[in-house]
This record gives structure tokens, C-alpha cells and sequence, in this order.
């Protein structure tokens, strides 16, 4: 498998919220992200999938980011893509139904995190098909710990 690298961390307190960066955040298994909205047991979103949480973290290629941005001629920020992690050098769509771990914190690759109809109306602007298969990674994290960016994903 490839390693990649963390570049950006990204949560939002509440449904809809703005995105706020962060150096480093603490994760909770069975929980997710400390300070995101998905984090406490009453969060409106909570899902799974197949019996498997698809809540706890989001993860994007920054590679897929740039790739849009010069295709459709925009220049969205990371953060604007809504995913907890941007990452570099590891193609996440290779994650899906496997054990990888961000800074040594074990992790599942639950399923795809296609693009959706709240995202395209937020970036007010054509993301399909162009970003179907490509829309990052939903995570379920294993152990607790800290993701700082820079981190290391294998």
C-alpha cells in the first residue's frame, strides 16, 4: 500500500456550518472528530452502512481538489469540498473496505463519499459527473488519538 500525508483538517460545529481549519484534532472511535457536529450521540446526521458508521471522519484527495479547480476553471478552497481530511499521495478510493491508519490511529474505509446535491447547490456550481468516483473516502476511526497535519496515512 502507499503512504500518504495529511494537508489540510477541517471540522464544522454544526449542520451546514462554516468550515474551520485546525493543526491538529483529537478523534474518538465510535465518535469522530472531537468539536464536529457529528461528534455527540445526538447528532443529526449520524448514519451507517451496512452497520458500519460512515460519520466518523471524511477524508479528499487535495490531488482530485486541484484537478476540478482546473478543469471547470474554479478556484475553491479545500475546505469547501466539506471533508474532514485532505490528503496527498494516497489514492483513497484504494481505502475503501480496508484497515489503514493517519498517525498511527486505526481506521476502516467504509464506503465512497460520493459528491451530493447539498454540495453542488453550496459551490453554486456543475460537479457531476466530474466528481463521481472521486468525492473522498468515508472513515470509521478504530482508536482514539491525535491527527496533526502532516501526519503520515498507510
Amino acid at each position: 500500500m502507499s503512504e500518504g500525508s495529511i494537508l489540510g483538517i477541517y471540522v464544522a460545529t454544526q449542520s451546514g456550518g462554516p468550515m474551520s481549519g485546525h493543526q491538529s484534532v483529537s478523534v474518538k472511535s465510535g465518535k469522530g472528530i472531537q468539536g464536529d457536529r457529528y461528534f455527540s450521540n445526538t447528532g443529526k446526521n449520524r448514519s451507517s452502512y451496512r452497520g458500519l458508521p460512515d460519520f466518523e471522519i471524511t477524508l479528499i484527495e487535495s490531488e482530485v481538489i486541484t484537478a476540478f479547480n482546473q478543469q471547470t476553471g474554479s478556484d475553491f478552497h479545500e475546505s469547501d469540498f466539506r471533508r474532514n481530511l485532505i490528503t496527498k499521495g494516497i489514492r483513497l478510493n484504494d481505502l475503501e473496505g480496508k484497515e489503514f491508519t493517519v498517525n498511527g490511529i486505526q481506521m476502516y474505509g467504509v464506503r465512497l463519499c460520493e459528491p451530493c446535491a447539498s454540495l453542488q447547490r453550496r459551490l453554486a456550481t456543475q460537479i457531476l459527473p466530474d466528481l463521481m468516483g472521486k468525492g473522498g473516502l468515508r472513515a470509521q476511526i478504530k482508536d482514539n488519538g491525535i491527527i496533526h497535519l502532516a501526519d503520515k496515512i498507510s
